[in-house]
């Protein structure tokens, strides 16, 4: 490892302060309250980042040098991906992500300060509350998935009837299932102009929702079997456009279902 890079990672101090200046110059009173470090502690990761023209003093205050703007753009990405892995690094060492495209799995980050919900063993085959709740609760809804819980038809055709807007991704076995056991009522939303389905002839290994409100998405196991007991859920202005660029990735590869 370059000694600039051993630098810059090996320091949460120094890491943290290149994050910290990157929205502009601050004060020694300013860096320490958004740290939480003494002076003490500050002053001698400052110098070695003046060291090596990564930081600048101007007048009483601390600035990126034009190097050190250079290598925080491309250190915050970085930082942030490792962050969301973190949060959770166990649920995603055991389900299968290989259903987000690379684009957006180089962006992760996006997802910002998601949360893991759980349901309990007496709920674990119905629908998370929380789900529910702000599907409800939304304008506009457009999901994905390649499964179909028996309370879902009746849920969104009512959602649709009410006026939300619905776009539906499902997979060519999941689409099949509706329209053999929910005939009616996919001929009733197909009728509905703010309700509109797409069949996707792939497999995909993932459950997804995003709205104006909340993007949640569960994921299957990496030995094949739909985990039915924990999602991610995010709230984040940025974790509801990396959703929606999600969707419109699987929207360009169905094909929209305009009759029966």
């Amino acid at each position: 490892m370059s000694d600039l890079l051993n630098i810059i990672t090996s320091s949460d101090k120094r890491r943290s302060l290149l994050l910290l200046l990157k929205d502009g110059p601050k004060t020694m009173g300013e860096i320490m309250s958004a740290l939480s470090f003494t002076k003490t502690g500050m002053l001698p990761q400052i110098r070695i980042l003046e060291e090596k023209n990564l930081v600048k003093r101007e007048g009483k205050k601390y600035a990126l040098t034009r190097i050190g703007q250079m290598i925080i753009k491309r250190l915050e990405p970085l930082v942030k991906t490792v962050e969301v892995i973190e949060k959770q690094e166990v649920f995603w060492q055991e389900h299968d992500i290989s259903s987000i495209p690379s684009g957006l799995l180089m962006r992760i980050d996006q997802l910002g300060d998601y949360q893991v919900i759980e349901s309990s063993i007496e709920d674990i085959y119905e629908p998370h509350k929380e789900f529910l709740d702000n599907v409800s609760k939304s304008k506009k809804l457009f999901g994905i998935s390649p499964i179909v819980h028996p309370i879902y038809p009746d849920f969104f055709l009512e959602l649709a009837e009410n006026g939300t807007e619905i776009s539906l991704i499902l997979t060519q076995k999941a689409f099949n299932k509706i329209e053999t056991e929910y005939y009616d009522k996919l001929a009733r939303g197909l009728d509905l102009k703010n309700l509109s389905f797409y069949m996707l002839d792939e497999d995909i290994k993932l459950t997804f929702v995003v709205s104006d409100i909340f993007c949640f998405t569960s994921f299957f196991l990496k030995n094949g079997v739909f985990d039915l007991r924990r999602s991610l859920v995010s709230f984040d202005k940025s974790s509801l456009l990396w959703g929606e660029e999600l969707f419109n990735y699987y929207r360009e590869r169905s094909k929209k279902i305009e009759n029966l």
